[in-house]
């Protein structure tokens, strides 16, 4: 039964090796984007950190997660696909969250392509991942496909929010700092 069940999931295996390393590894690294923000002068509230940073990981996280998934030996593809469609609907869950979260913050005004990258993508992401998980026992290879875009995808969207974190940042959209300790401004 279980040779039945990895069969199709075998040919993945360098594929979900890859990217969930490389989300643990940015995982990291956004806790670098969230240490940057820190010493910037003009502060975030958590409202803003809430809308615009957890997001990120929580994306990253979720590809991590799918990738263990779809590498662990599960007895059938019906279980993978119900666990991994579990897990879609809570992605979109999240959005709906990140959504009413960016509403409510008002340190920043989010611009269309904010709610494109912090909203839209990700509710595609989730929506269609746990659609093609669903559907994986009865229709296995355009599942597998759906599901790694899915991945592929939230990947991708947890790069763009860090960089353009980053960029924000490093551009000089926080208040310039002050004049150095003792001296008069």
């Amino acid at each position: 039964m279980q040779e039945v069940a990895r069969s199709p999931l075998a040919a993945w295996e360098s594929f979900y090796v890859i990217i969930g390393s490389s989300s643990a590894a940015l995982i990291g690294l956004q806790f670098v984007v969230m240490a940057l923000v820190t010493e910037t002068r003009k502060r975030s509230t958590m409202r803003e950190v809430d809308a615009f940073g957890t997001p990120t990981i929580v994306h990253f996280s979720a590809v991590l997660l799918a990738s263990s998934i779809q590498s662990a030996p599960w007895p059938s593809l019906s279980i993978i696909g119900l666990v991994l469609g579990i897990c879609g609907c809570a992605g979109v869950v999240y959005v709906a969250i990140v959504f009413a979260r960016t509403r409510r913050q008002t340190g920043y005004q989010p611009v269309l392509e904010d709610w494109i990258w912090h909203v839209a993508l990700p509710f595609i992401a989730y929506a269609s991942g746990a659609a093609a998980a669903f559907a994986l026992s009865r229709h296995a290879v355009p599942s597998q496909f759906a599901i790694a875009g899915a991945a592929l995808l939230l990947l991708f969207i947890g790069i763009h929010n860090a960089w353009d974190t980053v960029t924000y940042i490093a551009l000089g959209h926080v208040e310039p700092p002050g004049p150095p300790s003792g001296e008069a401004g």
